[in-house]
């Protein structure tokens, strides 16, 4: 009996002694993750010299491909621009405390439908980021998404939350009445695909966000906080507490239509 009893305690002892570093290697994973994603991240927008203030941050965005294209959703991105005024669209890459450096961009292809926009800008490439299979992740897997949940309210400081795959759910649900039918609605109806619900914490700044793997940081979805919540939640008239991603395989598919390789 005593021996399996020191049998027992020296079990118990392994145990914990074994289980304590594997907690402490998740935090670092995702500590490590994060300094590789964030030179990737960087916020989406508008510049016009003659605008006060001349930059306007509408979402966030991540380095793809050669580290001149950058991925982002297809509502952050204005319809309409001031070109009379120049104003154009841009990306703004974050420096260290309060500074940054803007470049200019221009949409080189989109997925509306799935709300998904590549862009281009000029100068030095950034780090970039790969996007996985997303057809791999499951329901219940922790994920991290970095990006401007406020915008730059406190500066061009991306931050990071994390949370699990809460379902992956098909985005079009049928209407109960043709009142509710817009073009919007109905692309859905004819074209219906995927999303990832997730409980992470995220804001309208975040759209455009990568969402991706804290173990190794590759990218498996877009968050999306605003064009998905149209089409899903009107009967909860958009709650806020539900966040959205788009899966990464949609903008392989993206990518490979516009020649840009991995």
């Amino acid at each position: 009996m005593r021996a399996l009893s020191r049998m027992g305690v020296l079990g118990v002892l392994f145990w914990a002694l074994w289980w304590v570093p594997l907690a402490s290697v998740g935090g670092s994973d995702l500590a490590d993750t994060i300094e590789k994603i964030k030179p990737s991240v960087v916020g989406v927008g508008t510049f016009q010299p003659t605008r006060s203030p001349r930059a306007q941050l509408l979402g966030t965005g991540f380095a793809v491909g050669d580290g001149r294209h950058v991925i982002t959703n297809d509502h952050v991105i204005p319809h309409m621009l001031d070109s009379e005024n120049r104003e154009h669209l841009a990306i703004f890459i974050p420096g260290r405390g309060d500074s940054g450096e803007m470049r200019q961009a221009r949409r080189v292809a989109s997925d509306p439908l799935r709300d998904l926009t590549l862009l281009r800008f000029e100068g030095r490439g950034l780090p970039t980021l790969r996007v996985g299979n997303s057809d791999r992740l499951r329901e219940g897997e922790t994920v991290a998404l970095t990006g401007f949940p406020i915008g730059a309210v406190l500066g061009l400081v991306p931050a990071t939350h994390t949370g699990i795959v809460s379902a992956i759910t098909p985005i079009a649900m049928p209407v109960r009445s043709t009142q509710n039918l817009d073009p919007a609605v109905i692309r859905r109806l004819r074209d219906p695909y995927t999303v990832f619900q997730l409980d992470a914490t995220a804001y309208p700044g975040n759209s455009g966000s990568p969402l991706y793997r804290p173990e190794t940081g590759e990218v498996i979805g877009v968050l999306n906080m605003v064009f998905v919540k149209e089409g899903r939640e009107r009967a909860l008239d958009r709650p806020s507490g539900i966040s959205y991603a788009i899966p990464g395989n949609y903008v392989r598919e993206l990518l490979r239509e516009a020649g840009v390789s991995q």
